[in-house]
């Protein structure tokens, strides 16, 4: 066996079940979840602790091989798809370390998924207010990694904003430990904010302190819809204008969506009799049990509805109803994989320009990609808008070049996100998928200083590479 001398180390420092290379257990983690690219690793490891990671790191640098880590790989970019090397996965990695109820922290091991944090702070009466879709298998390294998103950045920021310390394994294996969970640290650069969003090219998030919030006691859901863009803004800005930070999100979602969920998901409930071309769900919450938030939102909505703004509007009268719409916005990713081949642009412009940018996206798309249809969901008071390019499974595999065809897609789109003074990535990530639009779109001497840190912590390109910088 090629590099037996290396398996047989790593065996001896996590054990048989710590160390996989038969290529029916390796393929699981060779590929993206979507199915659309798939690498190949040496092995995988799957260490139980922080040393054993330091050790492996060692061992596989040593000799020259590349570490590409892992987390639950619910990725977008491909930025988990390994290209030979060895993929390190912390899913046996899953302890709470600490809980610290009076300092609204967690300290976690980083192979801990998301919903299980979630329960970690229901144990504590309190939340951990990062909400997306994969749950249940997006683990807390890779979204500290990735620095994710999801509907709650509104109110309490991105996963950077809610990481408070971190623990790195770096290149040569030694381990960085920066998890004092600090509101104040004024002693040097902050490294917790280095790594969130370096997607493993500096080096594995092995733990993690993580901020906690109030559990919000009452709350008011409602689901919104509007004809146009420009009136959703508008009702949107009235809301934030009134609640202020008692705002939980603001969520966009137009009619090919939505239609898309209806006809690929069977447990799902639109409330509104008709589907409008746009639809606002929106969230108001507060940890005070006497605030009547479903009251006082239809007070803000009445005169919107009057003027002819908002075109219909329920309100979730209960945490059924309330859990009921949320459910559907959280089955996009799932709905969208069963109704075809979506390219999905991660584009961020101001709150204003969303209306312009989906105007001009839709002209591009019409004209460039006319067997496709467009479907959006937005995160729309941070501006940053998912727009799918949604083609019909037998028109996609026509394409002899299915990379080059993403690619053009994302290209075409990231131009107008640029024109109109946005960005072509705001949550899921660079990865391996857009690097090319790093070079071409990102400031050269921005990504010069990134390549300069990237060689000080990782001076061999053994970390992830081919991933985020080009």
């Amino acid at each position: 066996m090629k590099h037996k001398d290396l398996i047989d180390e790593l065996v001896d420092i996590l054990g048989p079940k710590g160390v996989l290379t038969a290529p029916d257990d390796v393929a699981p983690y060779v590929t993206d979840f979507r199915h659309r690219r798939t690498g190949s690793a040496l092995a995988v490891l799957l260490p139980a602790n922080t040393e054993e990671v330091s050790r492996a790191v060692a061992a596989v640098t040593s000799r020259g091989i590349a570490v590409y880590p892992q987390g639950g790989n619910t990725g977008l970019c491909y930025g988990a798809v390994p290209d030979k090397g060895v993929v390190i996965c912390l899913r046996r990695m899953r302890k709470l370390r600490n809980a610290d109820p009076l300092s609204g922290l967690l300290t976690v091991d980083a192979g801990l998924t998301l919903a299980e944090v979630h329960q970690e702070a229901e144990k504590l009466n309190m939340q951990f207010p990062l909400y997306l879709g994969s749950d249940g298998t997006a683990q807390i390294g890779g979204l500290v990694s990735t620095n994710a998103g999801g509907t709650g950045v509104l109110r309490y920021g991105s996963m950077r904003d809610l990481t408070a310390g971190v623990e790195v394994v770096l290149a040569d294996g030694s381990i960085l430990n920066e998890m004092q969970g600090l509101r104040k640290n004024n002693t040097g650069y902050n490294i917790t904010q280095l790594v969130a969003g370096a997607e493993g090219t500096l080096g594995i998030v092995t733990g993690a302190v993580l901020r906690l919030a109030p559990r919000m006691t009452s709350r008011a859901v409602a689901w919104l819809g509007f004809e146009d863009i420009d009136a959703a803004l508008k009702v949107g800005s009235k809301v934030r204008t009134t609640f202020g930070a008692d705002v939980e999100a603001l969520e966009l979602v137009d009619d090919g969506e939505i239609n898309c969920v209806l006809r690929n998901m069977s447990e799902v409930r639109m409330p509104l009799s008709e589907v409008p071309a746009y639809s606002l769900i929106i969230e108001i919450a507060t940890p005070r049990v006497t605030d009547n938030l479903n009251d006082l939102l239809e007070e803000v909505l009445v005169p919107p509805m009057e003027e002819g703004l908002i075109s219909d509007a329920v309100i979730a009268q209960n945490e059924t109803q309330a859990a009921e719409i949320w459910h559907f916005r959280h089955s996009v990713t799932e709905a969208n994989q069963l109704n075809g081949v979506g390219v999905v642009l991660d584009t961020s412009v101001r709150p204003s320009a969303v209306e312009e940018f989906v105007r001009q996206a839709d002209i591009v798309t019409a004209e460039m990609f006319p067997k496709a249809s467009r479907q959006i969901v937005a995160h729309l008071a941070d501006g940053n808008v998912h727009y799918i390019v949604m083609f019909p499974r037998d028109i996609w595999d026509t394409y002899p070049d299915k990379p080059a065809k993403e690619l053009e897609v994302e290209e075409a789109i990231h131009n107008v996100a640029q024109a109109v003074g946005g960005t072509f990535s705001a949550e899921h990530g660079i990865g391996r998928k857009l690097t090319d639009e790093m070079t071409r779109l990102i400031d050269p001497i921005r990504l010069d200083v990134m390549k300069r840190i990237k060689t000080a912590l990782d001076p061999d390109n053994l970390m992830n590479p081919s991933i985020l910088i080009p």
